[in-house]
């Protein structure tokens, strides 16, 4: 039988690394041993568009995806993800399309959480998604609500992202302040379930130690983009640029 082609679009090395390992492990435990779809990442520094995110330069974010995007074409991958969250912001904004299709890690978060009859979601992630429009949307277009952090939380998680996470360091010290950040979102805000939208954070807090049921992004998509390779999902059709209905 064969199988579709998936490309990852890698931003940040350990969400895509993750990303990558679920995507197989998926063909493993549902295909046989040592099976999986094909699948092909390609991975730009980011340190290529910190200076274009830092001055919210969208245009120069998305030509470096689309050098990435280009590369899976030719490689041979059907549609793509992205793994990075904070990306998403850049993509729905893009204003020519992409050479590939792709999941939308929104959506898939969203559907899920509406999927578990969740009803508020505690939103942590960089500083840029806590703040920007891909999750208000997503989870309102399925009639969720959700909370996001204070400041203080919001500059502790955007700090241990960039100083930990992406760079592979995961400390017990900032796993505990993440799991108060998200027992502070249950007690006062209501929330039933927690939304892990860096694609490292699941790595730091982990569903046994999160106080909420936990929406991992990343693993998420990896499934779903898995989905689509075997079928039981729809090819996508968003290319970037704003996401229809």
């Amino acid at each position: 039988m064969s199988h579709g082609h998936a490309g990852i679009l890698a931003h940040s090395a350990e969400g895509a690394a993750l990303c990558f390992l679920t995507f197989c492990q998926t063909g493993f435990s549902r295909l046989g041993d040592h099976q999986h779809p094909d699948v092909t990442m390609d991975c730009i520094a980011m340190a290529e568009a910190m200076e274009a995110w830092e001055a919210g330069d969208y245009p120069t974010i998305n030509a470096i995806f689309a050098r990435s995007v280009d590369r899976l074409k030719a490689a041979g991958a059907d549609f793509f993800v992205c793994p990075d969250n904070t990306a998403h912001i850049a993509m729905e904004a893009a204003q020519t399309p992409f050479a590939l299709p792709a999941l939308n890690i929104g959506d898939v978060v969203a559907e899920e959480a509406a999927r578990l009859g969740l009803k508020k979601i505690a939103v942590l992630g960089t500083r840029w998604t806590m703040e920007g429009p891909v999750y208000p949307r997503a989870l309102t277009a399925r009639g969720l609500d959700y909370a996001t952090p204070n400041e203080a939380e919001k500059a502790l998680i955007q700090e241990v992202i960039f100083s930990e996470l992406v760079l592979g360091t995961f400390k017990e010290e900032s796993r505990a302040a993440y799991i108060e950040v998200i027992e502070r979102l249950k007690a006062e805000e209501g929330c039933d379930g927690a939304a892990l939208v860096c694609t490292e954070i699941p790595i730091l807090v982990p569903p046994d130690r999160s106080p909420l049921p936990v929406l991992d992004s990343t693993r998420l998509l990896a499934r779903a983009a898995f989905e689509v390779c075997i079928g039981e999902r729809a090819a996508p059709s968003w290319a970037g640029g704003p996401v229809a209905g």
